[in-house]
């Protein structure tokens, strides 16, 4: 059985504004002060794990062992089907260090060049991390296609190219609040609450 979070104060072990703020609202039911590894001066540690599930537990205990708070990290990607599953767990570094997803996107098409399977998934794994070392990994994802060129604005990351299955908007289109109840990310996010939140 997982542990429940019952304390008043969460981590969010991130830098990244956008994932910073999709978190942060679909935390909002729960009462909880949340407040970012940024803001508490926490350095981003570097991402060697393999996985998701990998990076996730490590961006995780990194804060909560810096912070003594719990801590909720997220590490999520994008995995095209006929990129073999690249960029994957570095969907971010195909960004650069400008974080530049323009230009992630344009070589996520140039690899697609002359392919005719443009279908990929996100995937989002949380970690929450106490300062006792306990973590709980949740995992979530959504399918997809790959439009060009991208679509919208509202998103962030590779939002504008991703269409989901079933959808006509990319992520880049809808409104934030229809992307939070279909993600990757509200996928894993269910499973957390379901596991170790009550309302």
């Amino acid at each position: 059985m997982a542990r429940l979070f019952q304390e008043n104060r969460l981590v969010i072990a991130s830098h990244n504004p956008g994932k910073l703020r999709e978190i942060a609202e679909l935390l909002a039911p729960f009462d909880v002060e949340v407040v970012s590894a940024g803001d508490l001066g926490i350095s981003e540690p570097e991402e060697t794990g393999l996985t998701f599930r990998a990076n996730a537990e490590l961006k995780a205990r990194h804060s909560a062992e810096a912070s003594g708070l719990p801590a909720l990290a997220d590490d999520s990607g994008l995995a095209v089907t006929a990129l073999n599953g690249d960029p994957g767990i570095y969907s971010a570094r195909w960004a650069g260090p400008s974080k530049d997803f323009q230009m992630a996107m344009r070589k996520v098409e140039k690899g697609l060049s002359g392919k005719t399977d443009r279908s990929a998934h996100f995937v989002c794994a949380l970690a929450l991390a106490w300062p006792d070392g306990h973590v709980e990994i949740f995992e979530g994802t959504v399918d997809g296609t790959l439009v060009w060129p991208p679509r919208g604005e509202k998103g962030f990351g590779y939002d504008a190219m991703f269409q989901p299955t079933g959808q006509t908007l990319t992520y880049g289109e809808i409104e934030p609040a229809d992307k939070h109840a279909t993600s990757h990310r509200a996928a894993a996010f269910g499973q957390l609450v379901d596991n170790c939140f009550r309302i």
